[in-house]
């Protein structure tokens, strides 16, 4: 787990960021079980493959994994069970307005502990084309050089 001003980050979605422009985010809170919270805080979270829909009037979080508490016995949850995320009534209505109009997908990027509590940010998210894919890997190829030459130059 990462850690910085009192925020653990418990597991990042790098790949979202490579598969959709992320127009918007929000921070929402979880509902989970007393388990979840436990390997949260181990840091056995998965979010691959993991979206968000809203149903009425909830932000419900979909496919995202956390293994179940090697303590847990009988009292462990379903990994990948459904969970529903604490946002605003209005931050809901706008959200549920902007996707249903536009046709653009929720996409948690990380989820972390806040003042002890689990959050999970929330992207506004648009798909990217193949070619857009393209372009955004030329460009961080092209930053990568342009350091390693700047780099060099300095060090002489």
């Amino acid at each position: 787990m990462k850690e910085k001003q009192g925020i653990k980050i418990v597991t990042d979605n790098r790949k979202a960021r490579h598969d959709y422009h992320i127009l918007e985010t929000y921070e929402a809170g979880m509902a989970l079980q007393g388990t979840e919270v436990k390997s949260l805080r181990g840091g056995k979270a998965n979010l691959n493959d993991a979206f968000a829909r809203i149903e009425n009037g909830e932000v419900l979080l979909y496919n995202m994994h956390i293994s179940p508490y090697e303590q847990g016995n009988r009292f462990n949850h379903d990994p990948k069970r459904t969970r529903k995320l604490l946002m605003h009534k209005y931050e809901i209505n706008k959200l549920f307005g902007t996707v249903r109009e536009k046709g653009l997908t929720l996409v948690p990027l990380k989820v972390y502990f806040s003042r002890g509590r689990a959050k999970v940010e929330l992207a506004l998210a648009q798909g990217k084309k193949l070619y857009d894919k393209r372009d955004d890997m030329a460009e961080r190829d092209a930053k990568r050089e342009m350091d390693k030459a700047f780099k060099e130059r300095q060090h002489y």
